[in-house]
């Protein structure tokens, strides 16, 4: 007897089919699960031997062969529970599942039959709808992500006795499977019907760039950084407010698109970490701010079979590392590649796995160790030795550095008890999402969509300096002693500027003000206690 359904699982963020086979046989009661499987998929066996018993069908009492295609694919997870006990129900003959449907079978069984949501519905449900399936059978938890998928029908399922509201517990007769009365579904008392609506909650965070005082220089600077989703690393001594401004950003950043969203979805659904009351899509745009004790591996990701790290789980959003130099060196340099790539590629022996990356890096960091460098009265004075400042710095490598778009000083705020009409979220947002639709106008038949993605000829092409934005950006490149990637950041920058103010040639002003947020390249912090 043999029976077969169809599965999913992970592979990176992405969906894999997976074929469920199952064969019964003569011979001494076994089970046996090929294919690759880890420790969790092995023990899948148990589960479902409990769930099945549990649920008033038999376990068959003969050689069990479980396969799991295609056998060269590594499976992980317990996902591929529900899926197992339906083949082997269907090849003992106890169940009949109906033959117009393209099932996808996806959950975990409790040793009750009760189902318990798995990590990655959305796209395991992706890939089977690509691929021509027109139904899925899922825990009720996971279905608000699998809804959001349009062209599928889904069916939501609390315990594995609800497929069959007619059968009755412990009806099932004599110990031999072949004799068990047939229970069949017709599935259509599980569907779940549409979601309701949400509201984008996206500006409704208390947190708004008004309970910030002064710092209107700052402020202007973060305004450029999302609008063209620019790299962007303040400097100052403590109490200056860099957290603070920092962690108002999304504030002003514009709302994720519907493919954007899915994306986002698609990176959380895979790690795991969808909230019990996520409806659907996520609409807000992620904030990770790790701890400087993280890993590389926590950080890009990693694992024996590699689940996305912290830069993935910022893909169009924000990831924000606060005082930088703190973090080891080695974690720093992981962030090289998907700065300049916009994601993440990790190998191991048996495949490689690419997960996307695509975030704007806020970073802070203090000028010495003690915080103090350069302070101006009535803060403390600088404690700190030149060679400790140096040692300090050395954690921040030139390359990395060169990667971000903005490295600007904070002072101490002045006159910031007189700022009695401080500058607004709702204010600086309008101005980002007018050069937003500028970038996708501009944009609209290229693979990129910001200014911060230009580079080789797009740069050329959409970035036109006039004559005298040329000459000042040539001088500076010579008198700066400046790389080719801070030259063509510049140009980006003043980009995002000229956008801004509504301008399509980049003027002088634009690139002198570009000038002012590259303060890193114009000359080093002051060293001297």
């Amino acid at each position: 007897m043999y029976g077969k359904l169809y599965s999913a699982c992970l592979y990176g963020i992405d969906g894999m089919m997976i074929e469920v086979e199952v064969d019964l046989s003569s011979g001494i009661p076994q089970t046996n699960i090929v294919g690759l499987p880890d420790s969790a998929v092995r023990e899948a066996v148990e589960r479902v031997r409990a769930a099945v018993k549990n649920c008033g069908f038999t376990f068959p009492l003969q050689r069990v062969t479980i396969n799991l295609a295609p056998a060269d694919l590594r499976k992980e997870g317990a996902a591929f529970d529900l899926a197992i006990a339906l083949a082997l129900l269907t090849a003992s003959g106890q169940i009949a599942l109906p033959p117009e449907e393209k099932l996808l079978i996806i959950g975990e069984l409790s040793l009750d039959g009760t189902l318990r949501p798995v990590p990655g519905v959305l796209s395991m449900v992706d890939r089977a709808r690509r691929e021509g399936f027109n139904s899925v059978l899922l825990p009720r938890e996971n279905a608000a992500e699998a809804l959001f998928l349009k062209g599928i029908r889904v069916y939501g399922l609390r315990h594995l006795n609800e497929l069959f509201p007619e059968g009755k517990e412990g009806e099932a007769g004599p110990e031999d499977a072949k004799k068990a009365p047939l229970r069949s579904t017709s599935l259509g008392h599980l569907e779940v019907g549409p979601l309701p609506s949400t509201a984008d909650a996206l500006y409704e965070a208390p947190e708004n760039y008004s309970d910030v005082l002064g710092q209107r220089h700052i402020k202007r600077a973060l305004t450029i950084a999302a609008a063209g989703f620019h790299n962007i690393v303040l400097i100052g001594p403590p109490g200056t407010g860099k957290t603070m401004l920092i962690r108002r950003l999304p504030s002003i950043l514009p709302p994720l698109s519907p493919e954007e969203a899915l994306e986002v979805t698609k990176v959380y659904s895979a790690a795991g970490k969808l909230s019990d009351t996520e409806q659907g899509l996520i609409t807000r745009r992620p904030f990770r701010s790790p701890h400087h004790t993280i890993s590389a591996g926590g950080l890009i990701g990693g694992g024996s079979i590699p689940k996305p790290g912290e830069v993935s789980l910022a893909h169009h959003g924000v990831l924000f590392l606060d005082e930088l130099p703190e973090f080891s060196r080695n974690v720093l340099e992981v962030l090289r590649q998907p700065l300049e790539e916009r994601q993440v590629t990790i190998s191991r022996s048996r495949a490689s796995f690419t997960f996307p990356a695509h975030f704007l890096l806020a970073g802070s960091l203090n000028p010495c160790p003690c915080g103090y460098l350069g302070a101006e009265s009535p803060l403390p004075r600088c404690t700190c030795t030149p060679w400790r400042v140096a040692q300090y710095r050395e954690r921040i490598s030139g390359p990395l550095l060169d990667r971000i778009d903005m490295h600007i000083e904070v002072p101490q705020p002045n006159g910031w008890l007189e700022d009695q009409q401080p500058l607004s979220s709702e204010a600086m947002r309008k101005q980002v999402l007018k050069a937003k639709q500028l970038q996708m106008d501009r944009y609209k038949n290229c693979e990129i969509s910001r200014n911060s993605e230009l580079s080789g000829s797009l740069l050329r092409r959409f970035a036109p300096l006039a004559p005298e934005a040329g000459k000042l950006l040539q001088s500076s490149f010579e008198a700066l002693g400046l790389s080719m990637r801070a030259y063509d950041r510049i140009i980006k920058l003043a980009r995002t500027i000229a956008d801004l103010e509504g301008q399509q040639a980049i003027q002088a002003e634009h690139i002198a003000e570009a000038i002012q947020y590259r303060q890193l390249d114009r000359r080093p912090l002051d060293v001297r206690g």
